[in-house]
């Protein structure tokens, strides 16, 4: 983007060559010109137009990255966010409507309860609360992103914490815990509950040990979404 960016302003050596012309053709009283339809005004908008929008397209590009780096958001997860709006924002406008945006979100898993017209749906207007809060009826890309970012953090963070928890109950800190250890710290409901979802642990040689269960993929399976 870039690189396209810096074309976009190498071009405008040209549209100087043709204001120069333009203007010649002005002290000559020659004012229709046969041979094009376009007119040194709108080309000089035109390409006004093309180079804040190359600005703002860098400008986002470059938020992405700096998120990517300070906040540990995967690059795949951020093309993901991005190729998601793109696909909802069917008018090119960079912007979504409020329709718009909770197809979206319900497009990247969120389980968002589905209601009536002109009923309250309290878990989207809390959303909303964040990313239009002066409910102007539309989210921008930069108000998108930030939006999902934020909520990408949060999910590492709950994943690494609810982790950290299961590794507190395994003896020795093991990436692995026995039924036993989950029925002496959980109540019967949780252990059965984990017992039921979490998958055997395998060792490096592919073995699968007794009455042990991977609770680092169960709990990263949790925040998939």
């Amino acid at each position: 983007k870039q690189r396209k960016h810096q074309e976009i302003r190498a071009m405008r050596s040209q549209l100087k060559k043709i204001e120069d012309l333009g203007a010649a053709m002005e002290e000559a009283l020659i004012l229709d010109n046969k041979y094009t339809e376009h007119s040194t005004v709108g080309l000089a908008q035109q390409w006004d137009q093309l180079d804040q929008l190359g600005m703002r397209m860098q400008h986002n590009l470059e938020q992405q990255i700096q998120a990517r780096n300070t906040t540990g958001v995967t690059e795949e997860a951020l093309k993901e966010f991005s190729m998601m709006f793109k696909h909802f924002d069917k008018d090119k406008s960079g912007r979504l409507n409020h329709q718009e945006f909770k197809s979206c979100l319900r497009s990247l898993g969120y389980d968002l309860p589905m209601v009536e017209e002109g009923e309250p749906d309290p878990e989207f207007e809390s959303i909303l609360d964040t990313v239009d809060p002066n409910r102007d009826g539309h989210v921008s890309l930069q108000e998108y992103m930030a939006f999902m970012i934020s909520r990408e953090t949060e999910n590492v963070k709950s994943s690494e914490e609810i982790e950290s928890a299961f590794r507190a109950l395994s003896s020795e800190g093991k990436p692995y815990v026995t039924k036993e250890e989950l029925y002496q710290n959980l109540t019967r409901e949780q252990a059965d509950y984990c017992i039921s979802h979490m998958k055997p642990y395998m060792d490096g040689k592919g073995r699968e040990l007794p009455s042990s269960f991977d609770y680092i993929e169960f709990t990263r399976s949790l925040f998939v979404n």
